[in-house]
């Protein structure tokens, strides 16, 4: 090994690539055993380090740059991800659930840590370690239909309180190690730490949405803007001597409202995902002592196992608590304790920050590792088993009543029904225009053809006048094909410098109900983060919108299949379409619902009541038959059933972790293995 290390250059260069291939290959690995891939990380990092094969120095210059960032992005992310509407919905329960299960960890946790013999100052921080959490469970909440369920808002809204709460009294307890204790300075620290939360807060709260206002559509610019926000955030804190993460943490929440859910988020989880976070991971493999980390079997067993049983008691404890307040029963109390139980993204980076302070020893150290690894398992198998059993959230957009979802603008009266529908491949433009026509015509509407042509510096250029004449003829053709089926069209050229909100902008203009796209074949789930214009349109447009790859005319399909999940607003919004386009050409409909093994009879029936409930509200005299299917494998299960369907009517949704891995979309796994036409429907911006 000694020899492959002299063979190397002596360049940063070489631990960076290495860094990148782990990060390629082996959370993949990990997750084919049924292991989050963070944990692969860590054992990359013990595998590289001093106590392996040598290749990554945890001393050196690069490698604490790669931690400290990945720490701080880490955060970072965390405070970006808390859903504040969410929070504001239920802030009351939230408070209480998020002060119970915050004090019950911190004070079990700081008395075991004086029965072990520790200082109260290490004690106390080893209880607030115990005292945040992150929704890795969350995931399993979104694909089981209960997102919006009461109790699952009230555990999100209590993460902001717990994570606030908990890196505060790390910023305490450092702050007390690092110094001459007295109540004067105890007070000055607290009012320092004041004052800077409200200037984080409101100050970049206010500096972002000034900015983004200014700068309009420049992502670019907003990118480095969102950067600057948490790197300053995190170098004031160090100022008024505090952990850098607390700053992280709280610049996350202060352009939380700024940022919004749309495409510019996705491009800074994006990096931190793929590069910053993956590194902090591994960084904590190359920090642990394999020597010792193996002696807390032996010599600290005893308060590896007291600390992971008293998080696992507490936590329990304080959603035990809150049951009776809140007129709880016992699905909703496991179901808020599995979401609490799991240790990442805060306790980590606390626990990280503590060790370098002195202030935990090793052993507490790699009991909080093992604490992580025992949680991250444990929290998502318990969601998964009792969120299972809460009632189904139906789609519902401030409806006065669960049950009754708003009708979808496809269904909407009010104004004329209109379809934008966007050219650009003279190949497939026939079959797009057929599809627009063909709803449009069912809703007695008109169509409107877009083709954008990109904005040039001059509007003399030549290339220019190519493009205008190229496009006139993609719209010539969509007149002709309209006129066959006797829908008004009104096409329209527009010259915008972003093809996506050159879309998004005609469509608002146009006051269009829906827009209808062409599907790119090089376009993957994963591509989508790096701003491609189906991205673009998905996010930035008022209405709905439909991704097409049409195999076949549309007036020769004739069965169609919509996989349900859940009835979420996205959900029932594929479904609204797949009833109005089975209209249109008297096609048979199918709702394919696929469930696990666990899945009760009840609960099965329950779900299929709740959506021909919602299917029936539609006023279309499509008859459509109901199909359940129990199979482990949902991608698999829809594969299988739509050999015999000429189209299949998707909704493509995706959620990330505070630990920065993707989650894993359904409609990504079988998009490329469909042999028939296929509608994606994304994410609008709700």
């Amino acid at each position: 090994m000694e020899q492959l290390q002299q063979l190397l250059p002596d360049t940063p260069l070489v631990p960076f690539t290495i860094l990148l291939l782990v990060v390629l290959t082996v959370p993949p690995m990990f997750e084919r055993l049924r292991l989050p891939g963070l944990v692969g990380l860590i054992v990359a990092g013990v595998l590289l380090g001093t106590d392996g094969l040598g290749l990554l120095d945890p001393e050196a210059d690069y490698m604490k740059l790669f931690t400290d960032v990945g720490k701080i992005y880490l955060m970072f992310v965390a405070g970006l991800e808390i859903d504040l509407a969410e929070f504001r919905k239920k802030k009351d329960r939230s408070i209480g659930f998020g002060i119970a299960t915050f004090s019950l960890p911190l004070v079990m946790g700081t008395v075991l840590g004086l029965l072990f013999g520790f200082g109260l100052n290490t004690s106390i921080l080893i209880g607030s370690l115990m005292a945040s959490h992150t929704l890795l469970g969350y995931p399993i909440i979104t694909r089981l239909g209960v997102a919006g369920n009461e109790v699952v808002t009230v555990t999100i809204g209590a993460t902001i309180f717990t994570d606030i709460a908990a890196l505060m009294v790390l910023a305490i307890c450092v702050s007390i190690h690092q110094g001459d204790f007295s109540v004067a300075s105890l007070v000055m620290q607290l009012t320092a730490l004041g004052l800077y939360t409200a200037a984080v807060l409101f100050g970049l709260d206010r500096a972002g949405k000034s900015y983004f206002r200014r700068t309009g559509d420049e992502e670019s610019n907003q990118f480095l803007f969102v950067l600057l926000a948490v790197f300053l955030a995190s170098v004031g804190a160090q100022v008024i001597n505090v952990d850098k993460i607390v700053g992280a943490f709280l610049a996350g929440l202060a352009v939380n409202d700024v940022v919004g859910r749309g495409p510019l988020e996705d491009k800074v989880e994006f990096v931190g995902s793929t590069l910053f976070i993956p590194f902090f991971f591994v960084g904590m493999g190359l920090l642990l002592d394999v020597s010792a980390f193996l002696e807390s079997f032996t010599a600290n067993f005893g308060l590896m196992v007291s600390i992971v049983g008293t998080l696992l008691v507490s936590k329990f404890l304080a959603a035990l608590f809150v049951k009776p307040l809140y007129s709880y029963n016992w699905n909703d109390t496991m179901t808020m304790w599995s979401l609490s139980i799991p240790q990442v993204a805060a306790t980590l980076a606390a626990a990280l920050a503590g060790k370098q302070a002195g202030l935990i020893p090793e052993s507490v150290f790699n009991s909080v590792v093992v604490l992580m690894l025992v949680t991250s398992v444990v929290g998502p198998v318990v969601t998964s088993q009792f969120a299972r059993k809460l009632p189904l959230s139906v789609a519902t957009l401030d409806a006065p009543e669960p049950e009754t979802p708003k009708l979808i603008p496809f269904f909407q009266s009010e104004k004329p029904f209109t379809v934008l529908a966007p050219v650009s491949n003279p190949l497939t433009e026939r079959y797009l225009i057929e599809m627009a026509a063909i709803l449009a015509r069912q809703r007695s509407g008109s169509i409107v053809p877009l083709s954008v042509v990109t904005a040039h510096a001059y509007m003399d250029e030549p290339e220019l006048d190519v493009a205008i004449q190229r496009s006139e003829r993609l719209l010539q053709r969509a007149i002709e094909v309209s006129q066959e089926f006797e829908v008004e069209a009104s096409p329209r050229i527009r010259i915008d410098s972003d093809v996506a909100h050159g879309i998004s902008r005609t469509a608002r203009e146009q006051n269009a109900s829906a827009i209808v796209m062409g599907w790119n074949e090089n376009l993957s789930i994963r591509s989508r983060l790096f701003g491609n214009v189906i991205d673009g349109v998905f996010w930035s447009s008022h209405c709905p919108v439909g991704v097409m790859r049409l195999l076949d005319d549309p007036l020769q399909i004739h069965r169609i299949l919509v996989p349900v999940k859940s009835l979420a607003p996205q959900v029932v919004e594929a479904m609204r379409f797949a009833q109005l386009f089975a209209e249109s050409i008297e096609a048979e409909l199918t709702l394919l619902h696929v469930c696990d093994r666990q899945t009760t009879p009840g609960q099965i029936e329950a779900f299929e009541s709740s959506l021909w409930k919602v299917f029936s509200q539609t006023p279309t005299k499509v008859e459509a038959e109901m199909k359940t299917i129990v199979d482990d494998d949902v991608a698999q299960a829809i594969l299988v059933a739509a050999r015999s369907t000429d189209m299949v009517v998707l909704c493509s949704r995706r959620r990330r972790t505070a630990g920065g891995l993707a989650v894993s979309d359904v409609a990504a796994q079988i998009v490329g293995q469909l042999t028939c036409s296929m509608v994606l429907f994304g994410e609008p911006h709700w």
